[in-house]
């Protein structure tokens, strides 16, 4: 892998952590404050939380691993792969996701 990808990986890898993060650590709260306010029954509140966390890991998980890829990417080891696969899970899912609320990121 050539120095620049190298560095696009990682580079996409920090994005990836620093997106799980605000995605757990700063997108719960106002939901959940949200959910309590129109009253959800309290089962609705935990399945969403535990998927709702649950995402948030799988970005610290995807973004550690494309890390640590990258740096095995300097010793020959195939990776464009799984690191793409990880790109393009990302990237798709979150394109989809836009589409379906008309790309209106605000009232989501």
């Amino acid at each position: 892998m050539s120095r620049l990808r190298t560095i696009l990986v990682v580079a996409a890898g920090l994005v990836l952590i620093a997106s799980s993060a605000a995605h757990s650590l700063l997108g719960w709260p106002p939901l959940l404050a949200r959910l309590t306010a129109e009253n959800a029954p309290l089962d609705l509140i935990s399945g969403l939380a535990m998927g709702w966390h649950f995402a948030g890991l799988a970005m610290l998980t995807l973004g550690l691993l494309a890390i640590w890829l990258a740096s095995v990417a300097q010793r020959s080891v195939g990776v464009r792969v799984p690191v793409g696969l990880i790109g393009v899970a990302y990237i798709g899912f979150a394109a989809v996701t836009a589409a379906a609320f008309g790309f209106d990121f605000i009232e989501i």
